[in-house]
């Protein structure tokens, strides 16, 4: 767990967030991993990206660091 001021909320919305996020970015022809309870990785133009669903960071070498589950859907496509 993180040291966010509303934990329970996270806790709650973390599972949700994860699972939504997972099954988009499948729906592209991702393979994606949940490599641990806050974090999904998979590959895009040869490198590893991951990206954190509750705060919405997502980081890698083939896109741009940033935050925000839409940037990077765009960045994807």
């Amino acid at each position: 767990m993180s040291n966010r001021l509303n934990q329970e909320r996270e806790e709650q919305l973390q599972p949700q967030r994860i699972k939504s996020c997972k099954e988009k970015l499948e729906s592209l022809g991702f393979d994606v991993r949940q490599t641990d309870p806050t974090k999904l990785e998979f590959e895009y133009k040869g490198s590893k990206i991951q990206f954190y669903p509750y705060s919405g960071w997502h980081s890698g070498r083939t896109i741009k660091d940033g935050r925000g589950f839409s940037d990077l859907l765009r960045q994807l496509k």
